[in-house]
């Protein structure tokens, strides 16, 4: 009953807070207000003043969190049509890119905790019957269409519960069971390959994307990087699943369990709760706004980056009455450190291009990719930037001294800069060879179940006909597009 009349009142306060914003905004105020010693109170100031008051009114009852807060705020001022959110975002965060992977995470955090990850994850295994060559397929085929839209290490981290349970059933022995190797590597790979498709997938992508705003005035939206990404990710993963059988065919057909008992599994899922549905409703609203985005520029005549709707559907879950988690509880399953590497990335890669280096390094390494025919110019960038990664030893790292050198390059030759860019953004987070290039490979190798040898071996390979596909499909959007 206490906590009933606690939520009322918080959605109380909310509503009123809510109600000042529009009555400020739209209260007409004579001259003699608006105009004061040569100061003028303009209609977006007059905004302006509304979220202010609807912030401090929600600050100083904490009817949600204070930082949920700020970030409400400034997607209403966007709204408002105050100042772009891209520009309101850089005067606190330097950055917009940085509340995109925020809103991510915090998406992520909710599908993980709400068990509704672990849900979607145990019904699509369900179909793949007792086969091992079918379940490690279903592994890496569950890993893409989750990571499209969950964080890679988010959905690595669902996805090595599951096959370590399969392989204690099945009493597999670590490091000797080829099925058990396959298994876990493909908990990794999937992951990997879902995270290229779209912006929200990987760390490296909005990295990418914010370098190609801030130093080319080029705003990728969320649909253009899914026209390479989605076929890309989608040509590789047969691939994937070929290169693990070769390597390590699995030393069983079929799993002691029947394909029934994998069924009734499913079937035994307890119903979705509250918490689940709501995850899920804000999850494809969350998917949809991006989807939707430039309906919505036109409709209400303001730019929406692709940080935005994230943002703002983060915010939901902390309205009163929607769930009972916290923040202190949500934080807990949040990426802080990579929030810290993405922003150190863009300081040093904007470093690296306001100094000069950028353009030096772009003429003095990659300059003779200029006379290369457009494709073999794609596949010279796509080879090159997989491979650097096992020198970087991080898909962020990678992004961060890349992207703003293929940017440079761009300029100097005076390429297209997305023909250049467009390439080395899709694999800088395709780490398939090292284990510690990405906390994505961390976490299943961490199981036990194989070596840094096992995934480098299959790695190279996979990284070698990879690049020749993603090339082969970016070369081929981007024909389409009129990029090349």
């Amino acid at each position: 009953m206490k906590t009933h009349q606690q939520t009322g009142k918080r959605l109380f306060i909310f509503g009123i807070a809510a109600a000042c914003i529009f009555i400020i905004w739209n209260l007409p105020l004579p001259e003699g207000v608006t105009e004061v010693r040569g100061a003028s109170l303009t209609r977006e100031g007059q905004a302006a003043v509304g979220v202010l008051v609807f912030v401090l009114i929600l600050w100083m009852t904490e009817a949600i969190p204070f930082h949920i807060s700020g970030l409400l705020g400034m997607v209403m001022l966007a709204l408002m049509g105050v100042e772009s959110y891209s520009e309101i975002v850089r005067l606190g965060f330097g950055n917009n890119i940085i509340t995109f992977f925020i809103g991510v995470l915090v998406l992520s955090a909710f599908i993980t905790s709400s068990g509704l990850g672990r849900r979607i994850g145990v019904m699509i295994l369900s179909r793949t019957g007792n086969r091992t060559d079918r379940i490690i397929f279903g592994f890496l085929l569950t890993g893409v269409l989750l990571s499209m839209w969950v964080t890679n290490m988010a959905v690595a981290a669902m996805l090595m519960p599951l096959a370590v349970a399969v392989c204690e059933e099945e009493k597999l022995v670590p490091l000797q069971s080829n099925f058990a190797k396959a298994l876990l590597i493909a908990c990794a790979w999937g992951s990997i390959l879902g995270g290229i498709a779209t912006p929200s997938g990987a760390g490296p992508n909005p990295l990418a994307i914010g370098f190609i705003s801030e130093m080319a005035g080029i705003d990728i939206t969320f649909g253009q990087w899914m026209l390479f990404g989605v076929p890309s990710a989608l040509l590789v993963l047969p691939i994937s699943w070929a290169v693990l059988m070769l390597f390590f065919k699995p030393e069983m057909k079929h799993l002691s369990k029947t394909r029934e008992e994998l069924r009734r599994e499913s079937r035994d899922l307890p119903p979705m709760g509250r918490e689940e549905k709501i995850t899920l409703v804000i999850f494809l609203i969350t998917i949809t706004l991006w989807l939707t985005s430039p309906f919505f520029e036109q409709l209400l005549g303001i730019t929406i980056p692709i940080s935005m709707p994230v943002t703002l559907t983060a915010c939901l879950f902390f309205l009163p009455g929607m769930t009972k988690r916290t923040w202190r509880d949500i934080e807990k399953h949040m990426s802080w450190d990579g929030i810290i590497l993405i922003v150190s990335g863009i300081s040093i890669g904007m470093m690296l291009y306001s100094t000069g280096a950028a353009r030096w390094l772009s003429v003095v390494l990659l300059s003779g990719i200029g006379e290369l025919g457009s494709f073999a110019m794609v596949f010279t960038i796509v080879i090159l930037v997989s491979f650097l990664k096992i020198a970087f030893s991080s898909n962020t790292v990678t992004a961060t001294i890349i992207i703003p050198i293929m940017i440079e390059l761009a300029f100097s030759l005076e390429l297209p800069v997305l023909a250049v860019v467009m390439p080395a953004a899709i694999v800088a987070s395709l780490a398939f060879i090292l284990v510690t290039s990405s906390p994505t490979n961390v976490i299943p190798y961490s199981a036990g179940y194989f070596t840094i040898f096992d995934m480098a071996k299959a790695g190279t390979v996979l990284t070698v006909i990879a690049s020749v596909v993603v090339a082969l499909m970016i070369f081929l959007v981007g024909s389409a597009t009129g990029i090349y």
